[in-house]
């Protein structure tokens, strides 16, 4: 695959990334008022309406989908319904390893698998296979001609974004892994640890985080 291609196709999941991270947040802040009449932040990073398990489920769908090219609306139905609910597993583990917490938790659900996905939330996975195969697959040929079109500007766009997203997941993963610290009643070490204190206490990522539960 040439250069251009590959810059391309790098660009065009970036932006699915976002789209799914963006369109993520927004289902979650809806769920959310509808079940308990109030808005609470659903973020999954600290700047932003990013969710981000939402932009890695997209990234995903295109990558699967592309590779195994169908319009049969069950099959893609089924392959999505899978796609995401691995995706939310491993995104689940992930954080619990790493931070020892969860964001979801669906143990209360019948047919789930440790309380990380269930039947109930792929279904939901596979009804937004649907969504995304019927309303952004039409639509991705159009992105490649404007990138083809205005390659300087949508280049240095990206590069802004980007730029800011590498950040925000960076401060993001530290300043939950400063938190965890401070559970175990560790004392800050070093002078980022003394500013992630000052700037990202629990207040702060507990109001940002509202749907995190510790687990130790």
């Amino acid at each position: 695959m040439e250069k251009r291609k590959i810059l391309e196709e790098a660009m065009l999941l970036f932006w699915l990334f976002i789209l799914g991270s963006m369109i993520g947040y927004v289902y979650e802040m809806i769920v959310v008022l509808c079940q308990k009449g109030y808005f609470e932040s659903r973020q999954g990073l600290i700047y932003g309406p990013f969710t981000p398990v939402y932009g890695i489920g997209i990234v995903m769908y295109y990558c699967i989908l592309k590779s195994v090219p169908t319009k049969n609306k069950i099959e893609i139905f089924l392959v999505t319904m899978l796609l995401g609910g691995m995706t939310e597993y491993l995104c689940s583990f992930v954080q619990e390893k790493a931070f020892g917490t969860i964001s979801w938790d669906y143990s209360y659900l019948r047919f789930n698998l440790n309380g990380r996905t269930s039947l109930l939330h792929c279904t939901y996975w596979g009804i937004a296979g649907i969504l995304y195969s019927t309303l952004i697959v039409p639509r991705l040929d159009t992105f490649k001609n404007i990138v083809r079109q205005y390659p300087k500007s949508l280049k240095m766009m990206t590069s802004f974004v980007l730029i800011f997203m590498i950040f925000n997941i960076t401060i993001s993963c530290i300043a939950a892994e400063r938190q965890a610290q401070r559970r175990q009643n560790k004392q800050p070490e070093n002078r980022l640890d003394v500013f992630l204190d000052e700037y990202y206490p629990d207040e702060y990522m507990n109001r940002i985080f509202a749907n995190k539960k510790d687990i130790f």
